[in-house]
């Protein structure tokens, strides 16, 4: 009798193995899922102009603030006009924003017409000028002229004269403004 009981035992256990077999092994039933991409949203284009190294139209993230839009640019220039600058206000796509020059300095404009200059042969040497030498470069101030000889003293001599813009102070607008009239040396 016991083996009877083992045998319906085991007829029924192998009728739920098969059973469950049978369900994990069926198609699917119903629709796929289509998954779709996250909706992603439109940035807005704000055109920066002024005291900024790289001025031109940048597309942000919507909830962008005006200091996004002037990292983007590069930052301010020494010349910029900074106070007044809501940098935590937020920006509307279609934006033009101007930075400000400070007063009395009036920005290069390049014209259609090239004007003709001069060249100079007496071009300042950035490894050995003394701080006079280095405040008579346009956008170089007293203060940058120390951290220029501080710089120098500390890291050793510019290799280039584009090295100069690693000097805290001296922007690529800077930069631009002087590279025709420093040198590194010989």
């Amino acid at each position: 009798m016991k083996s009877i009981l083992y045998m319906i035992s085991g007829i029924l256990f192998g009728l739920f193995v098969a059973a469950v077999v049978w369900l994990v092994a069926q198609n699917p039933r119903g629709d796929a899922v289509t998954l779709r991409p996250v909706p992603t949203e439109k940035p807005i284009v704000v055109y920066i102009t002024g005291a900024v190294p790289r001025p031109g139209v940048y597309a942000l993230p919507d909830g962008a603030r005006v200091q996004d839009v002037i990292s983007a640019a590069g930052g301010f220039l020494a010349e910029a006009q900074k106070e007044g600058i809501n940098l935590a206000r937020l920006l509307e796509d279609g934006e033009q924003l101007d930075i400000p020059y400070t007063e009395g300095f009036s920005p290069v404009i390049p014209t259609a017409i090239p004007e003709l200059v001069q060249p100079s042969t007496d071009l300042i040497n950035i490894n050995t000028a003394s701080a006079g030498e280095l405040d008579s470069l346009p956008g170089i101030g007293a203060k940058t002229a120390q951290k220029i000889i501080e710089y120098r003293t500390q890291n050793g001599p510019f290799i280039a004269i584009e090295d100069i813009i690693n000097v805290s102070g001296v922007g690529p607008g800077t930069f631009e403004r002087i590279k025709d009239l420093i040198t590194v040396g010989p």
